[in-house]
């Protein structure tokens, strides 16, 4: 489960200061790029947990207009080595592993998208639900739309699972790496695409 003690609200988000940055006391966000054969992603941590991932195809200047939100104030450290727990379970992943994540988060957003964030981690590998089923899972049945807005704002795509949430019609839909990371991620997993199922990627 997502950490409740490593969550934050944003609305009421106060960073832990850690150490210091020319005297003054300062939260430290941790980024790394890591490669893995032809994936690579941009990864951030603080010292409670992974906070972030990426795609390469994020804007530059992107991982610091997002910290100067979440953490406000944090010094921005390129760290390959205080990334090392997180690169570790993502290339077990990258080479088949199904078993889920097991490692610290340390997510900020409402309480709404905490709820949906959590739930992503019940779709199995393998598996995909709809945005419908998702919203039904966590009690909310007509709230497929704002359901579909939180899934769209997830800090950790593949730690937590958003690829595998799809469009009621079984189009893939949107995905903030693109539709071929979500095609690609799917396959990974051995979910039957396209000629297999017939699912439309629009």
């Amino acid at each position: 489960m997502i950490d409740t003690a490593a969550v934050t609200n944003t609305r009421n988000a106060t960073p832990t200061s850690r150490g210091s940055v020319e005297g003054t006391q300062t939260p430290y966000v941790y980024w790394t790029t890591y490669q893995d054969g032809d994936w690579t992603l941009k990864i951030a941590a603080t010292e409670q947990g992974v906070c972030r991932i990426r795609f390469p195809n994020e804007k530059p200047g992107a991982l610091a207009a997002w910290a100067s939100i979440h953490w406000p104030g944090a010094a921005l450290v390129e760290s390959a080595e205080a990334l090392r727990p997180y690169r570790e379970p993502l290339a077990a992943y990258f080479r088949g592993d199904c078993t889920p994540f097991d490692m610290p988060l340390d997510v900020r957003g409402t309480p709404f998208q905490l709820e949906v964030w959590e739930a992503l981690r019940l779709i199995p590998y393998g598996s995909t639900w709809t945005y419908a089923e998702l919203a039904a899972v966590l009690g909310r049945p007509l709230a497929a739309r704002p359901v579909g807005a939180a899934v769209g704002a997830n800090p950790l795509p593949i730690v937590l699972p958003c690829h595998r949430v799809i469009g009621k019609d079984g189009s893939l839909t949107g995905y903030l790496g693109g539709l071929e990371a979500k095609t690609r991620l799917l396959r990974l997993e051995g979910f039957p695409l396209r000629e297999e199922r017939g699912l439309r990627q629009n």
